[in-house]
């Protein structure tokens, strides 16, 4: 039949797949016989149709209160062996020291601890890269926020090392990540590194961000409201994902479980951390900011939110605000952008608003921006190769100044 495809199979990484080969589409002969004498015939040239799912997660996620007295059992049952080298952030080194010291000591592991001098930047990483080598660490465990955790999986990747991940704050979906962003001295991003392979551990202490401040668990929130949003356009628009393929049906359905989690027990989990006591509620929501939105994002995409905080780092006033309370504002601005019906912005608002997120230009610190503020931030928003262009139509600078006023207006 004219136009009708050949399946053949496709050797992709040792694994066969089925992919459709369409044939180059040419003017149908006017006889039949001419067709098969013509010179257009051989070769006949096929191009490929289908793109392969790609789903990706983690080897392990373990998840619990005192979850961090089992992180050097967790360690040796996944094979991995030391040294250690710890990249920590302050707040976990006086958090938990006391903790590593029994659990490795359990696990008859040495390690080192690495202090985090408090922005992911090429230089921090080269600094972790060069105390790895010089303890000769044959593992790289990070713990902390989410820069931390983005620092330990670039300098594991550099010295082409096993990773583990150990949370502290549930404020963003880093932690299950297969890739890392890297910022400039002055916090603005430079670029999104993206690395072969997810964290061999992630563990969660959860009696730990029980007693984390309040604001982190919040903008974790902000990150995770994002998931479901930027996944959905990803998937209808059959774009590929951060890893390159095709979404598949369970990482949207994550995407949404996340989302559905935090409207049913954000409020919830916020009271538990702000009495200090771990809940059922915290237990879920903790999953949804950090697996659920993580397992999503990663494989499903990104959208104009991301690219709208990506965009704000730009402005300095932003710079002492959270990654999930910028990409709070970036949800907004999506949900404008999009014209999304007006239940769906009352729906997002109504939450925002009762977790206490971001949802004007003077909650993210840029009161009263001017036009060429706003057109400073679209234009980083939209520049080539940002998740912005998976929106299922043309972005410009000025439809994301409009975008961003709307939201400002609703917010």
């Amino acid at each position: 039949m004219a136009g009708a495809g050949v399946v053949v199979p496709v050797d992709s990484n040792k694994q066969t797949a089925f992919a459709v080969l369409q044939p180059i589409q040419r003017s149908k002969p006017e006889k039949w016989s001419d067709f098969f004498h013509s010179p257009t015939l051989r070769p006949v040239k096929y191009r490929l149709s289908i793109m392969l799912k790609v789903f990706c997660a983690p080897a392990r996620y373990t998840q619990g209160p005192n979850a961090t007295d089992q992180l050097g059992l967790e360690i040796r049952n996944l094979g991995l062996e030391g040294p250690a080298i710890l990249v920590a952030g302050r707040s976990a080194i006086r958090l938990l020291e006391d903790v590593w010291a029994r659990t490795f000591a359990e696990a008859q592991m040495e390690y080192q601890v690495f202090p985090f001098a408090g922005e992911c930047t090429a230089a921090e990483v080269r600094r972790g890269a060069e105390a790895a080598v010089a303890g000769k660490a044959r593992v790289v465990i990070g713990a902390g926020g989410g820069k931390v955790l983005d620092a330990a999986r670039a300098i594991a990747a550099d010295l082409s090392l096993p990773v583990v991940n150990c949370p502290t704050i549930a404020s963003s979906d880093a932690p299950c990540s297969a890739l890392s962003v890297i910022y400039n001295e002055d916090g603005s991003v430079e670029q999104y590194r993206i690395y072969r392979r997810n964290p061999d551990l992630v563990l969660v202490d959860t009696a730990v961000i029980a007693r984390s401040p309040a604001r982190l668990l919040v903008a974790g929130m902000g990150d995770a409201l994002a998931t479901w949003f930027e996944a959905k356009v990803c998937v209808e628009g059959g774009v590929k994902n951060m890893r390159g393929g095709a979404s598949t049906r369970s990482a949207l359905a994550l995407a949404e479980l996340c989302y559905r989690t935090l409207l049913a027990d954000g409020v919830a989990a916020l009271e538990s951390v702000r009495a200090q006591t771990p809940s059922d509620a915290l237990e879920r929501l903790v999953e949804a900011n950090t697996l659920l939105s993580g397992l999503g994002f990663e494989s499903s995409g990104l959208a104009a939110a991301h690219a709208i905080h990506n965009g704000l780092t730009t402005a300095h006033g932003t710079h002492t605000y959270m990654h999930g309370e910028k990409v709070a504002f970036g949800v907004l601005t999506q949900l404008m952008l999009e014209s999304q019906p007006s239940a769906v912005v009352d729906e997002v608002l109504a939450f925002s608003r009762s977790v206490g997120l971001p949802t004007t230009f003077a909650q993210i610190g840029i009161p009263n921006p001017d036009e060429d503020l706003l057109h400073s931030i679209a234009r980083r928003a939209t520049i080539a190769g940002e998740t912005i262009h998976n929106e299922p139509m043309p972005v410009s600078p000025a439809m994301v100044v409009a975008a961003m006023r709307a939201a400002d207006a609703a917010g």
